[in-house]
């Protein structure tokens, strides 16, 4: 004899999910120019901050010269400005100095010294002024040179090289350059049907399989989930973190999900031995006063060796585990 279960019904659903690449990016241009040289082709890995594609713009060439020589006049009048400036403060305080004695300077003189050494300090100013803008200006110039070498804004793979050396590529066309993923670590997209998004949870394990390789299990982590469905399809698009170091996943695979998913209530479960089909009924034998009762019952879903059952029974009640239409009613049970 064995009892009664009384629990929900856990199963998986197959669904059909879609894998993206974690990052992916079109690489543009930022500056305009020729293509020089393009160091990476369809295929090639990259970490972020390598080099990709140098470009040639000799007007940027010359604007960064005339900057610096901007810059580099500016310093100098800064510093002529500075020289002067300290000569007209040196006779300001001579002056100073020999005023205290009565009668050897006019007092019209010191006022016209003083205004002479305000006057220098007020050219210093400006010319400091002038030399941070030179700078600036510089800095700026740079920046933009800088941009004729582009670089991986992140780890992945190139996946499209649309670029060849004497190209003309003009910053705001959106010409793509190269097309980088990041498929070290993969999104897989699943499309929830409405009847299953009441129980999502976040961090929860999920497995699939791919066609690519046959009787291999993968497993991802549920990740994101956006709280609302496609109107079109009555789906929730749940996103899941696919590890992918061995680079045996990629991007535009569609993957078979093992979507788990319960029912709300529990249901009563029997050993599927216990429950006996004829042509005129579907029942369980019980424990009545030590004798055998057969009680009519329906067959819902298996799960294991058990299988789900509908009748009048109850949760902790006695079955026989081996039963047969042998057992007749009333046939005494040990």
């Amino acid at each position: 004899m064995v009892k009664v279960e009384s629990r929900s019904l856990s199963r998986t659903v197959p669904l059909t999910a879609a894998l993206s690449p974690f990052l992916q990016a079109d690489i543009e241009a930022r500056v305009s120019g020729y293509i020089e040289k393009v160091l990476v082709d369809r295929g090639s890995k990259v970490r972020r901050g390598q080099l990709l594609i140098v470009l040639s713009a000799p007007e940027m060439n010359s604007q960064t010269s005339a900057s610096e020589a901007s810059f580099h006049q500016a310093e100098a009048d800064v510093a002529q400005a500075k020289a002067a400036a300290a000569g007209v403060a040196s006779t300001y305080e001579r002056l100073v100095e020999a005023a205290k004695t009565p009668g050897t300077v006019a007092g019209n003189e010191l006022i016209q010294a003083q205004k002479q050494k305000e006057a220098a300090e007020a050219v210093v100013q400006a010319r400091e002024a002038s030399a941070k803008a030179a700078s600036s200006q510089l800095r700026s110039t740079r920046e933009l040179q800088a941009y004729l070498r582009v670089t991986a804004p992140f780890d992945g793979i190139i996946t499209e090289r649309l670029v060849h050396p004497g190209m003309m590529v003009v910053t705001g066309s959106h010409q793509a350059l190269l097309r980088l993923q990041q498929n070290a670590h993969l999104r897989l997209v699943v499309p929830i049907p409405e009847t299953y998004v009441g129980k999502l949870t976040q961090g929860k394990q999920v497995t699939f399989h791919v066609p690519a390789h046959p009787g291999k299990t993968y497993s991802g982590t549920i990740a994101r989930i956006p709280e609302s469905l496609d109107i079109q399809s009555r789906s929730m698009m749940v996103e899941l973190d696919v590890p992918n170091t061995d680079g045996s996943l990629a991007p535009g695979m569609y993957p078979t999900v093992d979507w788990p998913v319960s029912s709300d209530d529990n249901l009563l479960f029997v050993p599927s031995s216990s429950v006996v089909n004829t042509t005129q009924r579907t029942f369980v034998i019980i424990s009545v006063n030590g004798k055998a009762h057969w009680v009519n019952v329906r067959k819902g879903a298996a799960s294991s060796e058990q299988v789900a059952i509908q009748g009048e029974l109850h949760a902790g009640q006695l079955v026989v585990k081996q039963a047969t239409d042998e057992i007749r009613e009333g046939t005494p049970l040990q």
